[in-house]
């Protein structure tokens, strides 16, 4: 049976799950995730470290498998299709369409590889009889568009700094000519300047080769400038999703007012009030009962205590929250210096 999807998406990502077991005890990386990708759009998925937020960008890419759901893509040729079910020959294909940089620009190149063999890897694996020439050829082109020196391709991976071995993922991300990327925490090992750097690179190439970003990340000021819409992740459950101005500015669920609350503002004469999480994050292996965010919720209820809330539409965003519509919570208004 054929796959459908809205033709203006890119991305259909339905009721995701994934569940590690270790030694007879189960933990819930990611629960029943579903959202929508928008082709040349950047989705932002944030959330505190340990939300499943990476897993589920591995789910989706097929680096792991997802214990349950779908991930339905609009390959190239305009064929719907579930990324999950396919085949090893069919996913081959469709892997050239879909990349990932990695978190650590250091351990995702192969020590022992050149950057001209590293950024070339996918084109040999991929395009086997394609003459050498013409593959360095390619490499050396995708390089200086990343905005590397291109005479230091011979060099391993240790003589570059932190921000060129970002360049040199990206580079080996984009050589096949991808539609989708997901982006997993691509610039929190950066130092603050070299951050910006990458994060306009990304931008750039975004409108240069119509690309589709899905960037996973802890830090809420860099998803506010590069997203266009945001989903927040707690102990593997996605709490809230909509546009980012909307989602900044006006957050309904209080998980979000509360790490919206914790990102610093460049301006001595803006005072934010942080809001501080009681307890910890509840183990995954044993989550409470209701609402998983109610042990640490200021405004929890009975209700939160015993039901576990649905993700539904509430002012024009999704969020999981039974008191969504009376409270209200505070926004957080960012702005570059």
């Amino acid at each position: 049976m054929a796959e459908s999807m809205h033709e203006d998406l890119i991305l259909d990502v339905q009721n995701i799950s994934k569940v590690f077991v270790s030694k007879g005890v189960s933990v819930k990386a990611v629960t029943d995730i579903s959202f929508q990708v928008r082709r040349g759009e950047t989705i932002g998925i944030v959330g505190e470290s340990g939300c499943g937020k990476t897993t589920l960008g591995r789910c989706i890419v097929r680096a792991i498998e997802a214990s349950a759901g779908k991930v339905l893509y609009r390959t190239q040729k305009g064929e719907v299709v579930n990324f999950l079910s396919v085949d090893a020959k069919q996913m081959k294909g469709i892997r050239r369409e879909i990349q990932m940089i990695f978190q650590d620009p250091y351990s995702s190149l192969d020590p022992r590889m050149t950057v001209i063999d590293i950024i070339g890897e996918p084109i040999k694996a991929n395009y086997p009889k394609m003459p050498k020439a013409e593959r360095e050829q390619m490499v050396i082109d995708m390089a200086a568009r990343v905005g590397l020196n291109t005479t230091y391709l011979k060099r391993y991976p240790h003589a570059f700094s932190g921000g060129q071995r970002q360049r040199i993922g990206i580079a080996r991300a984009l050589i096949l000519r991808p539609r989708l990327i997901v982006c997993d925490e691509a610039v929190s090992a950066l130092d603050v300047s070299i951050q910006a750097q990458i994060i306009n690179l990304l931008k750039d190439l975004q409108k240069e080769m119509q690309l589709t970003y899905l960037f996973i990340s802890h830090d809420l000021s860099v998803v506010e400038h590069i997203s266009d819409r945001v989903g927040v992740m707690y102990l593997g459950k996605m709490v809230e999703f909509a546009d980012t101005e909307s989602l900044f500015s006006h957050p309904l669920h209080p998980y979000t007012e509360a790490l919206l609350s914790a990102v610093p503002v460049a301006d001595p004469e803006v005072h934010m009030e942080r809001i501080r999480l009681k307890g910890e994050i509840p183990n995954p292996a044993n989550p409470p009962k209701g609402c998983y965010f109610h042990e640490r919720c200021a405004y929890c209820t009975e209700m939160c205590r015993e039901k576990p809330p649905l993700l539904r539409q509430c002012n024009g965003h999704m969020v999981a929250c039974h008191r969504a519509e009376e409270l209200k919570l505070k926004g957080f208004e960012y702005s570059d210096p």
